[in-house]
């Protein structure tokens, strides 16, 4: 395709020869030109078009002109699409910008190291999206990473484009220290009957049906031998047992809270690397809200660019205050009951429940007497001099 704008002219006439001579004498540049019967062809350019058409009609000849589908031509064509070329001029800013930055930093070999940690290091080493490819020495920088995170012993980096490839190698795991062997008693952690009792290691001090007071001695890791020697174990095991325990909950009639009116308000903006650029004005209208986020980023051919549209939706809320009735306050009640049976008694058996009312002029108590048959062990540890 050629690049100038270039236009294909036949004429034809009785004064041709004169015709040719002016074009000649005004040095217009005329190319690929040939005279084929009474015709004569060429290539000019499309700025002399004006002046050879003034010779044409001085001589009295019949002038034909075709433009050529040049890149100059397409570019005059689409001259006054403004956002064509807009985008056109931002294409190749973008392309130009994005090939000498960091766009994605791809991190591997890392296990018990998350990459949000290995990431917020790297951005200290000024490795970030944004950052210019060519000020980031990331021979230096895989030095000095294994110093800024724990767990990493190595670190190493290189560069395909505008992609970072960071190689990490951690620490080999330190086995931990099992305080299973720290000498201790089992005791009990409540007034109970028991029901059950198994030492796995150590004394079992009583047995099933036994009544045993809360702090009483049940596995013993101290024994003494014959001799009269004293030794010193962790006594474990498993001992159940049928106790009481009573719980209370309370709430008022009265009490502040936010409800939703139905309004809300979307808030748009444009994500470029770790710059916010807000498609909106102003700032939220509402006095007081709740918000919710999302964000969809930028999909080229299946590889996500550090551009993303985030949008903020703002739900307006309203502080009123609520009375309750004595059956909708017992209601909420029971619901922490139902949480509090579900969170703190779930691998322990109800035998009984009994629930007690009792209100004041502003708050209500709902206390529970509960029968249980559960584990009633407590570690204690033995202490030496």
């Amino acid at each position: 395709m050629k690049l100038r704008r270039t236009v294909r002219i036949n004429a034809r006439g009785k004064e041709l020869p004169k015709f040719i001579n002016l074009i000649h004498e005004n040095r217009i540049e005329c190319r690929a030109q040939y005279c084929r019967g009474e015709v004569f062809h060429g290539d000019v350019f499309r700025r002399e078009l004006p002046e050879i058409q003034d010779i044409a009609g001085k001589c009295g000849v019949e002038l034909k002109t075709a433009a050529y589908d040049s890149l100059g031509e397409r570019l005059f064509r689409y001259r006054k699409r403004v956002g064509l070329l807009v985008g056109l001029v931002l294409a190749a800013f973008a392309a130009i910008y994005f090939s000498d930055v960091i766009v994605t930093i791809e991190i591997y070999g890392n296990t018990s190291v998350s990459d949000e940690v290995i990431l917020v290091a790297l951005a200290e080493l000024d490795i970030k999206p944004g950052t210019p490819v060519h000020s980031v020495d990331l021979e230096k920088c895989g030095n000095r990473l294994p110093f800024l995170i724990d767990g990493v012993a190595w670190a190493g980096m290189h560069r395909t484009g505008s992609r970072i490839y960071v190689q990490i190698r951690e620490n080999a795991p330190i086995p931990q220290k099992v305080r299973g062997r720290v000498p201790c008693n089992v005791v009990a952690a409540h007034d109970a009957e028991i029901t059950y009792i198994l030492a796995q290691s150590g004394f079992a001090m009583y047995r099933v049906g036994d009544f045993v007071p809360k702090g009483a001695l049940l596995i013993s890791g101290v024994t003494q031998s014959e001799s009269g020697r004293t030794s010193v174990s962790h006594a474990m095991g498993e001992v159940r047992g049928i106790y009481n325990e009573t719980v209370s909950f309370s709430a008022a009639f009265r009490s502040s809270e936010y409800n939703y009116t139905g309004r809300t308000d979307t808030q748009r903006t444009l994500r470029l690397f770790n710059l916010d650029i807000p498609l909106f004005f102003g700032s939220g209208r509402f006095e007081s809200s709740t918000s919710e986020y999302s964000e969809s980023p930028f999909v080229l051919f299946g590889k996500e660019f550090p551009i993303s549209l985030r949008q903020r939706t703002l739900s307006e809320t309203v502080r009123s205050e609520v009375v309750f009735t004595p059956e909708e306050l017992k209601e909420k009640l029971m619901d922490k009951i139902y949480l509090y049976e579900k969170n703190f008694l779930s691998d322990t058996r109800i035998i009984d429940r009994s629930i007690e009312a009792s209100q004041s002029d502003d708050t209500m108590t709902l206390s529970v007497s509960y029968r249980l048959e559960g584990d009633i062990c407590r570690q204690q540890e033995v202490f030496i001099k």
